[in-house]
């Protein structure tokens, strides 16, 4: 829950919008030799000298991205940032500065926006960018929370979505479909709470899903990796919505088709275990999932001996003419089409 009934509640009234401003973001240190004015004037002054910028907008807004009855505010602070820097890094760029928004309504304290203020400070921190501004607001309806993330990337060496080439090899790091399992376990157990409050839920079988669903981290690991193994994608996206999604987002933008095989998708043992236990199919959680927040991309054939031996990256999937359409090729080796069914934010 948002908070505890013995805790000291400070009304945000006390402080007015610029000594709250003031008062949370007062831990942040500037860190990017590009940032040039950080918080506190009309705007943030930002010098790439040669770089190219990129910038991207996320926004999580309660009651549609989150609950609050399991989403702890230190971890919605810090998911609020990753989610937005994984754009950045999708894009083969390095994230440098994010601005932090938000509108919140009288039901929450000082308290709990340092709390939602401290997950954004780890992030900033782990992550080692700068928060360089943003605004608060008043809201009627609860919590709403909007970042932007800017980054930079040598020209010629930002990576699109429209670069794949047929004979492509399709990419993706990690695993999948542990953030949406996680939901299922989080979701579940709130039913149980209601139904009896004394009742305290055993996550410990659960810890590397639910952590994905309320804790996911960003892929700059795989930048760096990529960088250091001289591979420069044709062409990549995060897998934000869905496998299925991120895959014909990639075969549009890119005019090809694709085969992904289903025996090559990779599932962390948790997420096999979970579904099992759901009766839930695996590999329709890892097309339709969403929020792993995992890269995925596309590689020349020629790049292949330069990756195949790593752990944190599988070949999925195999680029094909765009007449070819885009299919599962499934275990008993026949061919399905896939069809985007991830993330739709404006469905009933």
């Amino acid at each position: 829950m948002i908070e505890d009934k013995n805790q000291q509640r400070t009304q945000l009234s006390d402080l007015g919008e610029f000594g709250l401003i003031d008062h949370l973001t007062k831990n942040f240190k500037v860190k990017q030799t590009s940032t040039i004015k950080s918080i506190g004037d009309d705007a943030a002054v930002l010098n790439f000298k040669n770089n190219n910028v990129v910038v991207s907008t996320d926004l999580l807004v309660e009651g549609v991205h989150f609950d609050l009855s399991y989403m702890p505010l230190k971890h919605l602070g810090y998911k609020a940032v990753i989610v937005n820097l994984s754009d950045i890094y999708a894009m083969n760029a390095t994230a440098t500065q994010v601005t932090v928004s938000i509108a919140v309504s009288n039901r929450f304290p000082l308290e709990a926006l340092e709390a939602v203020y401290a997950g954004i400070e780890t992030a900033a921190k782990i992550y080692n960018v700068d928060v360089v501004g943003g605004d608060t607001t008043s809201s009627k309806t609860g919590l709403l929370i909007s970042v932007t993330a800017i980054g930079e990337v040598e020209p010629s060496n930002e990576v699109y979505r429209n670069g794949a080439k047929p004979n492509d090899l399709l990419v993706v790091s990690g695993d999948l479909g542990g953030a949406y399992m996680g939901l299922q376990v989080l979701e579940r157990e709130k039913e149980v709470y209601k139904v009896n409050p004394n009742n305290q839920p055993d996550l410990e079988p659960y810890t590397y899903i639910v952590e994905r669903q309320l804790k996911p981290e960003a892929r700059k690991d795989v930048v760096k990796l990529l960088s250091d193994l001289k591979v420069k994608p044709t062409a990549m996206i995060d897998v934000s919505d869905g496998l299925s999604s991120e895959i014909l987002h990639l075969c549009k933008q890119s005019n090809v088709g694709c085969d992904l095989y289903e025996n090559k998708i990779p599932l962390d043992p948790q997420v096999i275990s979970t579904c099992e236990e759901f009766n839930i199919d695996s590999t329709t959680v890892a097309l339709n999932g969403g929020e792993d927040y995992e890269l995925l991309f596309t590689i020349s054939q020629e790049d292949y001996p330069k990756i195949k031996a790593n752990p944190s990256l599988t070949v999925i999937g195999f680029m094909r003419e765009k007449e070819a359409g885009v299919h599962l090729v499934t275990r008993a080796e026949t061919k399905v089409e896939i069809k985007a069914q991830g993330w739709k934010n404006f469905n009933a």
